[in-house]
């Protein structure tokens, strides 16, 4: 396409992750949002036109019951694809999958979420660590919040010559928070049947060298996930080396408990005072204060926004499948300060 002309880009479904794309879409200054398709006509739909989107129905039966609703429907997913560059799925789990037919035989560039398996497009996407993998490919999946976060911090240590091998332990929220009416569990922990859980193995298709292992547990919250690790390092290290190795990853944001940060829900807060939409943490927060270094092993935690951490991931493969920008720290530092990505530490002042 002509490296002058703004990328259109169609999201397919306006939920949790669809919404929060659509909107990072439209503020990034290379981009134009085409529209958003979706099944539903109740109000989640008519927020799709209140912010000015084009809103188009995933067929022709779901375009016209919003129509009888009284929305403006601009068409069908099929008249969506026509005016796009690229597709960003965001249906739910297992649903993309079959959609990938649609967006093959009208021969449109697209990205699945973390819910489809890694052979669903060949390739997995964290922009730090395989964003020049994806440079004018077909398509590529953005892989899951957590899978996000543990890419972040592992090739961080990485990159800075620490890592040997980590080993973690996930808690999981229950469900989406908006959801919680619907499902969750009261009263329990519930633990993954298996051990690895399946966030180790999928950071590995992201970047296969990693040594790295996950055990999780779903608990009853819907704030946030919670991560704790321990990673033999490839030789003895100071905390402050540590937290530099961190600081070098501009999604990675250090925070401590002595500032008040006690909790995943005072994390949350900090996000709406800044005034990020939807209180998005799109950074791993990683407590400074709580990391331990003894000798060779490396101890520390950090919190996962699970609604909100894929969305400058999903961005940033925007610009690689069209691949108008190469440098992936280019497309970086502009999905960063389109979306105040960096505020934290401001805020904090130097961690």
């Amino acid at each position: 396409m002509n490296g002058n002309r703004k990328i259109r880009v169609a999201v397919n479904g306006y939920g949790v992750i669809g919404k929060r794309v659509a909107d990072a879409v439209a503020r990034q200054d290379d981009m134009e949002l085409a529209g958003v398709s979706d099944i539903n006509a109740d109000w989640r739909s008519r927020m799709v036109t209140q912010k000015g989107y084009r809103l188009f129905g995933a067929a022709k039966e779901q375009a016209d019951l919003m129509r009888e609703a009284g929305l403006d429907v601009s068409g069908t997913l099929e008249d969506l694809l026509a005016a796009a560059d690229l597709v960003v799925d965001c249906t739910p789990k297992h649903v993309a999958a079959k959609n990938v037919e649609i967006y093959r035989q009208v021969g449109i560039k697209f990205i699945v979420q973390g819910g489809e398996k890694h052979t669903v497009t060949g390739h997995s996407f964290v922009a730090e660590s395989s964003y020049v993998g994806a440079l004018d490919r077909e398509s590529t999946r953005v892989v899951s919040c957590n899978t996000t976060s543990i890419v972040r911090t592992l090739s961080a240590l990485k990159n800075a010559g620490l890592l040997r091998r980590a080993r973690g332990t996930l808690l999981r929220r229950a469900t989406d928070p908006w959801e919680s009416h619907l499902g969750g569990i009261m009263n329990t922990l519930v633990p993954e049947p298996e051990i690895p859980s399946h966030q180790g193995p999928d950071a590995k298709s992201v970047d296969p060298e990693l040594d790295v292992v996950t055990m999780a547990v779903k608990v009853p919250e819907t704030l946030a996930h919670l991560h704790y690790w321990a990673v033999q390092l490839t030789r003895p290290a100071e905390k402050e080396e540590v937290l530099e190795a961190f600081r070098s990853s501009s999604r990675i944001a250090l925070i401590r408990m002595a500032d008040g940060l006690t909790a995943i829900n005072t994390v949350k807060e900090l996000m709406a005072d800044l005034g990020r939409p939807h209180d998005n943490l799109y950074e791993v927060a990683l407590w400074s204060d709580m990391l331990k270094v003894e000798g060779d092993e490396l101890f520390y935690g950090y919190m996962v926004d699970n609604q909100a951490i894929v969305i400058p991931e999903t961005v940033d493969a925007i610009r690689a499948l069209v691949g108008q920008i190469r440098d992936p720290n280019e497309s970086i530092a502009r999905t960063n300060a389109a979306l105040g990505i960096g505020t934290i530490a401001k805020a904090l002042g130097d961690q």
